[in-house]
């Protein structure tokens, strides 16, 4: 799904006009990511919650020349799916036959 797509979505089950609905996707990505640069995580209950982690400084290699590189520390974000959504979305029937 693209973000076109997500608004549509929106704003049809929301029955908002789409420039509507775009404005609220485009606070919501706002707000977390003002969130996260902040250090603070968001949770939302049933959904999931956004958080940052940080990754230390490593030594890497270049796959194509073999050359070593310093890679340096980084804040990279984090998403931790909450159970309804992993109830949602992990609708798997056994396949398994009985003997």
């Amino acid at each position: 799904m693209t973000k076109a797509e997500l608004i549509s979505s929106v704003a049809e089950q929301a029955g908002l006009k789409k420039v509507d609905a775009e404005k609220a996707v485009a606070a919501f990505i706002a707000t977390v990511t003002s969130a996260l640069k902040s250090g603070d995580k968001l949770s939302l209950v049933g959904f999931g919650t956004f958080s940052t982690s940080k990754r230390a400084a490593r030594k890497g290699q270049n796959p194509q020349t073999g050359k070593k590189i310093d890679i340096p520390a980084a804040t990279v974000p984090k998403f931790k799916p909450g159970k309804t959504l992993k109830e949602a979305v992990n609708i798997v029937v056994s396949t398994k036959k009985k003997k």
